[in-house]
């Protein structure tokens, strides 16, 4: 799946509920996941399946406020990383 499918699909079950809450009070959803998630790494006993559940679960909000924000969050990536790399960066 390509980070754009991804988005789209955030945004076909979440974005009415999303946009209707705001950016900054997603945003804070997204923080506390991404709290969730230093959690788990800093626990020697969290599974694999835990971390990698909080992983997605970061990548859904951070979706999640691209859409309501109208930001193509693919499209931001390449134009960044992909088409402005350093010289001999491949």
């Amino acid at each position: 799946m390509r980070i754009k499918e991804f988005q789209q699909l955030i945004a076909d079950r979440y974005k009415q509920r999303d946009s209707a809450r705001g950016t900054p009070k997603t945003f804070m959803w997204f923080v506390e996941e991404v709290g969730e998630l230093a959690t788990a790494l800093a626990d020697e006993k969290a599974t694999q399946k835990e971390k990698e559940e909080e992983f997605a679960d970061i990548l859904a909000w951070l979706c999640t406020l691209a859409n309501i924000n109208d930001v193509d969050i693919e499209k931001a990536c390449l134009e960044k990383y992909h088409k402005n790399r350093p010289e001999g960066f491949k």
